[in-house]
């Protein structure tokens, strides 16, 4: 009987800790990750290696995706004109270059980058960033910016509600599509193994 009293208040100790465990809520800006190409394209069952190169991801963007929420959005005070932004929320977006690209006129070897855009109204700079782990753009500093692009805003068919990353094949690489609210920019990445 001592035994089983025993073991039926270890039994109670343990659940009434597993139930006093506390877990963060769902971030309001939840983390997402968009690939070129997309994660679907390179999903292959085929062993051969030359298969294997094709399926394989060339850029991934680590971003977090801001909702407006009935908020205005560009030239207010969620993302001012003129000043740097983080791209998304929360932490400096993460871009990762699996090989060699071009930027502009600016060959970019393959890592890990930030970036960072300052978004006017009719265009947007993207600043590609060798600073990493950065929380929004504090941590943005411009002498570690090895790559620069403007390129012109367009409006969007329809409003975006979650700030979005895609990306889009081109005959020479990609189109990185950033949309939210009403507005899309497309930056475009020059690769070779398409």
């Amino acid at each position: 009987m001592k035994w089983f009293l025993t073991m039926a208040s270890l039994l109670v100790v343990a659940f009434s800790t597993v139930q006093a465990q506390s877990f963060p809520n769902l971030d309001k800006s939840p983390l997402d990750i968009a690939y070129f190409p997309e994660r679907a394209s390179f999903r292959s069952f085929e062993k051969t290696e030359e298969a294997k190169k094709a399926n394989m991801p060339v850029i991934r963007v680590i971003y977090s995706r801001p909702q407006m929420k009935g908020r205005a959005v560009f030239g207010a005070e969620l993302v001012p004109f003129g000043k740097v932004w983080r791209v998304g929320a929360n932490e400096s977006a993460e871009i990762m270059f699996f090989e060699d690209v071009v930027l502009g006129d600016t060959k970019i070897g393959a890592g890990r980058y930030t970036f960072y855009v300052t978004a006017q109204e009719n265009e947007w700079e993207v600043m590609i960033n060798t600073d990493l782990d950065g929380w929004g753009s504090y941590a943005y500093n411009p002498d570690h910016t090895i790559a620069t692009i403007k390129v012109p805003t367009a409006k969007t068919e329809a409003s975006v509600e979650a700030f979005t990353i895609k990306f889009e094949a081109v005959d020479d690489g990609a189109h990185m599509i950033m949309a939210w609210d009403d507005t899309m920019v497309r930056v475009p990445f020059t690769t070779w193994s398409l």
